[in-house]
Order: C-alpha cells, then structure tokens, then sequence
C-alpha cells in the first residue's frame, strides 16, 4: 500500500515532469514510469519508497518462511521473495530517461538491472509459493490464485499499455492478500 500510494501520489504530484520525459499514461504507460519519478523535483521520495518497500518485502519474506513448512518450495518460494526486496532495494538507483541527450550512466544501469532482477525473482517465487499454497491446507486457494497472478506478468511484458498496469495492480493486490493471511495465521497461532 504504500508504493502504490507514494507512486499515485508522485504520479500526480510530477505529472507535468513525466509528460515531458515522454510518458503518457495510456499510450506509454512504461516509458519512464514508475522509475522516472525519482528524476522529479520530488524524487527523493521515490528513491526512499524503493528502499523501504524493499526492506519491507525482505521482512515479509522473512515472516513467511516461519509459517511454511519445510522442503525446497517454501525454501526457493520465500527466497525468491526476499531477492526480490534486495533488487526493489537496488532501485534506489537512479534510473537514466528514456529520451536523453546525454551518455548512459552506470547507476542507470544497476537500476534497469535490478529491474530485470525484481521481475525474475519475482516470478520464481510466485511459481515456488504457488505450489506450497496449493498443497497447505492453511491456504487453500492461495495456489491457483498465486500462479493466475503470475501468469498476468507475462503480457505485462509483451503487451506492456493497460497490461503492466493491471499486472502491477494484480501483484500488490496479491502482496496484501498473502499479508493479511499470514497475519490471521500468525494471530491464530499466538491466540
């Protein structure tokens, strides 16, 4: 919730700024976005949501290990998720606009690394999760709907447009939900 209020928030807050990188909402959804925000005059706040919605995914990936049983799913799962926090983290890189004038930077290309990297592991975690949700009996449901939220992510990056919007809705919906469930777990078990 609080990438996706800080990048709303950045979003409107810098639309000026972003139109004139090139971005455009509808017809060049990811030109630029969400990473260009860092490049505005608020941009500072985008460097630091990368950083802390990073921390915060390793914490959850931390959280979640300790409520899944053992063997290489949960371990690969959970593992997958806390690399992903790390590249999050690396974004803090400032990435390089699209549409410049001046040479490629070397912390444009750690950010458009640790992008790539946040997307595989992602995926890779998503695939372990999924088949640890689907034989726990404590998240039923959670399988399929895990692998249907990955499976979003690959016209996302085909298609990119309204995709990538929708697979970044599905993966924070996603992320919230695995949350709130691991809460009720861990409450349950404290209870």
């Amino acid at each position: 919730m609080l990438f996706a209020g800080v990048v709303i928030g950045l979003t409107i807050a810098q639309y000026d700024f972003m139109r004139g990188l090139g971005w455009d909402p509808i017809h060049a959804p990811t030109l630029d976005w969400p990473s260009g925000l860092s490049l505005g005059p608020y941009g500072i706040w985008m460097t630091l949501t990368f950083i802390l919605s990073g921390l915060l995914m390793v914490t959850f990936a931390l959280a979640l290990r300790t409520m899944l049983d053992e063997g290489n799913a949960p371990r690969i799962g959970t593992l997958g998720l806390l690399l992903a926090g790390c590249a999050l983290t690396g974004l803090a890189f400032t990435t390089d606009p699209t549409h410049r004038t001046t040479p490629i930077t070397w912390h444009g290309i750690l950010h458009d690394l640790f992008f790539v990297l946040l997307g595989l592991f992602l995926l890779v975690s998503m695939l372990g999760l999924g088949r640890v949700f689907k034989s726990d009996s404590r998240w039923k449901g959670f399988g399929s709907y895990t692998y249907i939220t990955a499976a979003c992510a690959i016209p996302s990056f085909a298609l990119k447009g309204i995709a990538f919007y929708l697979f970044l809705l599905a993966i924070l919906i996603w992320s919230l939900a695995i949350s709130v469930k691991l809460y009720l777990l861990s409450d349950a078990l404290l209870s």
